[in-house]
């Protein structure tokens, strides 16, 4: 398997990663996929937990970033009641407008850290921009019509990893 697509670290979901586990790797920013890894696509606001998941980062001093490949109002909706930035038709899992937005912003790599829950998308990009990626697994079973076609290569994909032990749980980092 091409290593763009072996996630760094594994997690069932980003709610269960406590920020010291960042801080000790250094991470000062979390670049997050939103649908299907904070909440289900068809949520158009924050859950309680989304909330209390970004209180914890902010206050760790992690700055947390929503990510998709989403268009600008769902993304711009969402993000602004949580009250963070957000980078919307980032054409994931191509890098090369996380790339800009990195280094627009002055991040540098190796404090950064991307989370996701699809291989192809989230861990494509964010192994192709050069930072460390965490595939979480989807939080709902519905995904959005397009993601349909994504998940045909994600399932033997996530097979691959699991079979050759390399989804590696966040706790063994």
């Amino acid at each position: 398997m091409n290593k763009r697509f072996i996630p760094y670290a594994h997690a069932l979901s980003v709610f269960e990663i406590d920020p010291s586990f960042f801080q000790k790797e250094n991470v000062e920013v979390l670049l997050i996929d939103l649908d299907n890894t904070l909440d289900s696509y068809k949520t158009k606001t924050p859950s309680q937990r989304t909330i209390d998941f970004v209180k914890k980062m902010h206050d760790a001093n992690i700055k947390v970033i929503i990510t998709s490949n989403n268009r600008g109002k769902r993304v711009s909706t969402y993000a602004n009641a949580l009250n963070v930035p957000y980078i919307a038709n980032l054409k994931k899992p191509f890098a090369k407008k996380l790339n800009i937005f990195l280094s627009n912003n002055n991040f540098h790599k190796e404090n950064v850290m991307m989370i996701g829950d699809q291989v192809l998308t989230d861990i494509g990009a964010g192994n192709g921009a050069g930072i460390k990626t965490i595939l979480v697994e989807k939080l709902v079973k519905e995904d959005q019509f397009t993601t349909h076609f994504n998940r045909l290569l994600d399932t033997p994909m996530r097979k691959h990893l699991r079979k050759n032990n390399l989804l590696i749980n966040w706790r063994d980092k």
